[in-house]
């Protein structure tokens, strides 16, 4: 079964919609003030203390200091950091020592086949194939034809499209957050509909 992540997390009742719905993981940007989702790491310290024991906390990050994701992990606010920067090989290894048992998915903007090569080459536990930092764009998926690795497809996806990316991409995982708002603020209607959707298609 296609895992599911919703992201993006601000507000209290943000957890209660899924707590309700209970994805597989749910996303916390960290200190990245260039989107409205963006929150300090206290604020995701205490979002997360509120989350479902079922459902998995991921800290979304962009060139942060590794101190600042290993004190997250070890406060138990996340248990998978997602790396959107330039973080590098030598990064991902200096966070593995910093922080160890860490889950570590580096995304990669796709836009070339020379992208999904550099996915394929990571050393992250899982990669992010995405169409850029939270645009909520879709990018060309025909792209994805030949990657032999597990990935969480994320970029421009709704409960409406989902079924289709299901069928034909069959990812290891899909990763939602401007999908499932209305008006810049999460939407309980359609993070139950999203996970709905990844769930029947499970069923099948």
């Amino acid at each position: 079964m296609t895992k599911i992540k919703i992201c993006g997390l601000t507000r209290p009742q943000d957890i209660q919609y899924v707590n309700e719905a209970r994805p597989d993981f749910a996303g916390f940007v960290i200190d990245f003030p260039k989107s409205h989702r963006s929150v300090t790491p206290a604020r995701a310290h205490e979002l997360s203390l509120r989350l479902s024991r079922t459902v998995t906390p991921v800290g979304v990050f962009v060139d942060s200091a590794v101190d600042t994701v290993a004190d997250l992990f070890f406060t138990g606010a996340i248990r998978v950091a997602q790396l959107h920067g330039d973080e590098d090989e030598a990064y991902i290894a200096a966070l593995r020592r910093a922080a160890p048992g860490l889950t570590v998915w580096k995304a990669f903007q796709v836009a070339s086949p020379a992208d999904v090569a550099a996915a394929e080459r990571s050393t992250a536990d899982a990669v992010v194939l995405d169409s850029g930092q939270g645009t909520g764009r879709r990018f060309d998926w025909a792209l994805l034809a030949g990657v032999k690795r597990p990935y969480v497809l994320a970029g421009g996806l709704t409960p409406e499209n989902l079924p289709e990316a299901l069928a034909r991409l069959r990812p290891w995982a899909v990763d939602l957050s401007s999908g499932v708002e209305t008006d810049k603020d999460k939407d309980r209607a359609k993070i139950l509909a999203a996970v709905a959707a990844a769930r029947k298609d499970g069923e099948t």
